[in-house]
């Protein structure tokens, strides 16, 4: 009796950022794993088991048609380290290139047929296509990176060894958290307001769910306590506009992982020993 699974290939959420580029973000669908990283996951730190990765990560390279060491996305620690991938971190040892891309929050390359990724289940990633110097540019973006301006850092890197002009970077904003599901603590809320982000814009408060349904529950409907909300994804997008980015050139995907848990990864709704988005960019031409 032959036992061997079928071979199902990871069905990718693509983006049109541009001809010649692919760009995209990975969804549930697809893969071998297995439970709360099921089915399609690559992400080495977040306790799925090593079999599952490595068929994951042969399956996606074969979608995409590379070499499995043409794909390269970094061990994330919500810092903002931006690395270089050229061709000598390519001709790099696998350990040695395990190194250089540990602690990295973003990743930019021009070289052709090469993937950079990110990952995240509730953070937000971000792309960059630089169209006139053929470079792109894959960025994870929690709220402390955020907060810290990675994707800001990531242009100021990419005009330096570019070039980059940022008024003519495409950008794509993937899935992540939304704002109505977004709740922080009063530290996090003064962590945006100490940077400088415009408060009106990017916080919200709102009554906490438990405490809005304990209240329905005894008949209560007022004294709700309130719980700051931030939105991510726009706090990204300012950041896109502020370095000089055209709002016309910014694709906001508006995809709630919280909200979309059946097709995206979230780890407020899976918990932290779940599965993770990998959002990638690759120039074909």
């Amino acid at each position: 009796m032959n036992t061997k699974k079928t071979e199902v290939q990871p069905v990718l959420h693509y983006y049109s950022i541009a001809d010649g580029v692919v760009a995209f973000s990975s969804t549930r669908y697809g893969g071998i794993s297995e439970g709360n990283y099921a089915a399609f996951n690559v992400n080495h730190y977040c306790g799925d088991q090593l079999a599952h990765i490595v068929e994951n990560r042969r399956l996606l390279c074969k979608v995409l048609d590379i070499d499995e060491s043409h794909l390269i996305y970094p061990h994330q620690t919500h810092h903002t380290e931006v690395r270089v991938v050229d061709s000598d971190l390519l001709s790099l040892s696998s350990e040695e290139r395990l190194r250089q891309l540990e602690g990295v929050d973003a990743v930019v390359t021009d070289l052709k047929g090469v993937c950079i990724a990110v990952s995240t289940a509730d953070c937000i990633p971000v792309l960059l296509y630089d169209e006139a110097h053929h470079a792109v540019a894959a960025i994870h973006a929690g709220w402390r990176g955020t907060v810290a301006r990675i994707v800001e850092k990531t242009v100021a890197t990419m005009q330096r060894v570019y070039q980059t002009n940022p008024d003519q970077l495409k950008a794509v904003i993937g899935p992540g958290i939304c704002l109505k599901n977004f709740e922080v603590g009063d530290e996090v809320y003064e962590a945006f307001a100490y940077a400088s982000f415009p408060m009106n814009e990017i916080a919200q408060q709102f009554p906490t769910t438990n405490e809005v349904q304990s209240e329905i529950v005894n008949g209560k409907l007022s004294n709700r306590k309130l719980r700051w909300h931030i939105d991510l994804p726009a706090c990204n997008r300012l950041q896109l506009v502020h370095v000089g980015v055209k709002n016309e050139n910014i694709h906001m995907s508006d995809i709630c992982t919280y909200d979309h848990v059946d097709t995206f990864i979230s780890a407020r709704r899976l918990g932290i020993n779940s599965g993770r988005i990998l959002t990638g960019i690759m120039l074909n031409s």
